[in-house]
């Protein structure tokens, strides 16, 4: 397998810039507001369901989810390009661990965002959407994770924690180990959970607030940035 370096870290250095790009706060500013100014400061679906309203927030996180999948479902029209020898995108290629990397260019862009001083949101709906591009089933089975330990607990960040620690995990159990891939997926998912650290930190001491949505007119002051779920 012969690897155009050049051709691969333009993908990947466009899927960083791409998924960088903050949907929520985009959205938010078209209705008037400046998400990162009101509740708990975060750009992502969470916040801005609870600032702005269920509306806003379902684009939030189809744009989100969207550009994930984007990245990752486009590798099996761009790879072929950067690797030599008919390659497959499909997580039991030998070269499935390219896609990881698109996986982690990708949620790195949207937490890291370069159009926000390299801040951003917490990548849970980004990280999801890149396994819908590629690995559909591992991302139901995480979506359909997520919702239970929500459900239960009524905390978005407990199910999204949850899932990013435990993806690498899924998606071996599902496809049967692929070491490179299941690492660099890991990986992706570790960065999540480390976005998640003041979630983690309040989730331990009980200090989470569980997830609502304030009623019309009813605006909270800015608060701890992790207080409320994921972005």
């Amino acid at each position: 397998m012969n690897i155009n370096v050049a051709a691969l870290v333009a993908y990947l250095a466009a899927t960083f810039l791409v998924c960088g790009i903050p949907f929520g706060k985009i959205i938010a500013r078209a209705k008037g507001v400046d998400i990162q100014h009101v509740g708990s400061g975060n750009i992502g679906t969470t916040n801005v369901a609870r600032e702005i309203g269920k509306g806003a927030a379902a684009l939030t996180l189809l744009f989100d989810a969207g550009k994930g999948a984007l990245a990752t479902g486009l590798a099996g029209v761009v790879f072929p390009l950067c690797v030599t020898g008919g390659v497959s995108v499909d997580p039991q290629s030998p070269a499935a661990a390219l896609v990881g990397l698109v996986m982690l260019a990708a949620v790195c862009g949207h937490i890291f965002s370069p159009f926000l001083g390299f801040h951003g949101g917490k990548g849970i709906a980004v990280g999801v959407g890149s396994l819908l591009g590629f690995a559909w089933p591992v991302g139901l089975i995480e979506l359909g994770i997520f919702f239970v330990i929500a459900y239960a607990t009524k905390r978005v960040s407990a199910g999204s924690v949850t899932v990013a620690a435990i993806v690498g995990l899924v998606l071996a159990l599902f496809y049967g180990p692929n070491l490179g891939q299941d690492l660099i997926v890991e990986a992706a998912g570790l960065v999540v959970v480390w976005a998640h650290r003041s979630n983690i930190k309040k989730l331990v001491s009980g200090q989470e607030k569980p997830f609502s949505f304030h009623k019309k007119g009813e605006r909270p002051m800015p608060d701890d940035p992790s207080v409320g779920g994921s972005r």
